[in-house]
């Protein structure tokens, strides 16, 4: 399993369960693709697992921020010890840079 899933309150928040390769990144993004499509949530939240994230993650949630932008969606990445239980955590998700061309 590549991610797993909640939705609170309208807030999709997907957990990516280990730093992506090329051989997976492409069904993760897919994943969540469908998730937001099938939900269509208000906002989504991307927990990454690890502080320094492989090009593959990287890449995947790049196409997943230029999706949610597409579709209206705010979008959020987080780094590892982020709770995503059914509930936002208390503080505000750290932000992380990704991709090549510096999207937010």
């Amino acid at each position: 399993m590549l991610i797993s899933h909640v939705v609170e309150d309208g807030v999709l928040n997907v957990r990516v369960h280990r730093d992506l390769d090329i051989t997976n990144r492409a069904a993760a993004a897919l994943q969540i693709q469908a998730l937001v499509h099938a939900l269509r949530p208000s906002r989504l939240t991307v927990e990454l697992p690890v502080a320094n994230p492989s090009a593959a993650s990287l890449s995947a949630v790049a196409r997943t921020h230029r999706m949610c932008q597409s579709v209206g969606i705010p979008c959020d990445v987080t780094g590892p010890g982020a709770a995503v239980t059914g509930s936002l955590p208390a503080a505000a998700p750290r932000r992380l840079e990704f991709g090549a061309r510096g999207h937010r």
